[in-house]
């Protein structure tokens, strides 16, 4: 844009009077009274006044005529005025326009995330989101943090919600909760019956059913092993927890999961919570978005509803959101 285009754009705005100005004028003109015309906007007589006079400088043009028996346009102030229902006309249509954007941007919103946050966090966050935005659609795609990831970047998702050690890249990330991994294993299994902790070594040696690569609770174990020689291959590899919880259960394996999925079958003594040492089994549960796109809309409602605190079960959260 050359100095010259911009100098003019500077002084256009510099002299054309504002919106609000002239919406008093048409006011004066539709109700011949300036007192009329601050009550139907809202403001006083002498806000009304001022308002008026600070376009008459502005244009440096006589706008109005004031008498006892009330105000009237000058010749000037008319053919302002015409201009004035056009530019008001165009901002309304601008402003409509720009409602129905974001009407349309929190009619819908599109969730992604790791299944142990679809399954034992999410729910209740949604139910709370509804309360709020009872017209707002929610579609949710769960699996692993990779696929959330995908999603996002993809424009594919508006906010998504992960479980590995790490932000995954080209993504802007708020922790919502804290998660604990532990090691679980069938009432039948060896390991149920053990009084010494397990070894992180002796952990990294064993065979374990586990979720697919690319999984949260994967990330986070292969991470926290790496220094005792990393996992050793699975016993079983599946694609859900409630398939690694079946197996285990059924005593095909020890396996480490999160302990918000695995609270009903503890309680029920259906597994059993085997203690190790050596080695630290906790997460961060993070909301996630495409770097320099801070969620808005209904996704910013979502984000900010995983500030409250968990039912009974849930993960310890903090205290709000803060930047991973």
């Amino acid at each position: 844009m050359s100095e010259e285009h911009e100098g003019r754009s500077v002084r256009l705005g510099d002299r054309v009077p504002d919106l609000a100005g002239l919406q008093l004028l048409l006011a004066v003109a539709r109700l011949g009274s300036l007192g009329g015309a601050a009550r139907e906007l809202g403001i006083s007589q002498p806000a009304a006044s001022g308002r008026i006079r600070s376009m008459e400088r502005r244009l440096g043009l006589a706008l109005v005529d004031r008498s006892p028996r009330g105000s009237r346009l000058t010749d000037s102030g008319a053919l302002v005025t015409d201009w004035a229902r056009r530019i008001v006309e165009a901002a309304e249509a601008f402003d409509a326009g720009a409602e129905a954007l974001r009407g349309r941007r929190d009619s819908r919103l599109r969730v992604a995330a790791s299944l142990t946050v679809a399954e034992y966090l999410l729910p209740g966050w949604l139910i709370a989101l509804r309360r709020g935005r009872p017209d707002t659609a929610v579609s949710l795609q769960a699996g692993n943090s990779t696929m959330v990831a995908e999603r996002l970047l993809a424009h594919e998702a508006d906010l998504g919600f992960v479980e590995g050690p790490a932000v995954p890249p080209g993504l802007g990330a708020a922790v919502v909760a804290q998660d604990r991994l532990v090691v679980v294993v069938g009432a039948g299994h060896p390991w149920a019956k053990r009084r010494r902790p397990v070894p992180a070594a002796e952990l990294a040696t064993t065979g374990l059913i586990l979720r697919e690569e690319g999984s949260g609770t994967r990330q986070v174990l292969d991470a926290a092993l790496a220094p005792h020689g990393g996992l050793a291959p699975p016993l079983l590899e599946l694609a859900s927890t409630t398939a690694v919880k079946a197996a285990v259960v059924s005593g095909a394996g020890p396996s480490v999961l999160s302990e918000l999925a695995v609270g009903e079958e503890l309680a029920a003594h259906r597994l059993v919570k085997v203690p190790v040492e050596g080695v630290r089994l906790r997460r961060d549960l993070r909301a996630v978005w495409p770097t320099g796109h801070r969620p808005t809309g209904p996704a910013r409602d979502l984000l900010s509803l995983t500030r409250r605190p968990p039912g009974p079960g849930g993960a310890a959260q903090s205290s709000g959101p803060r930047e991973a």
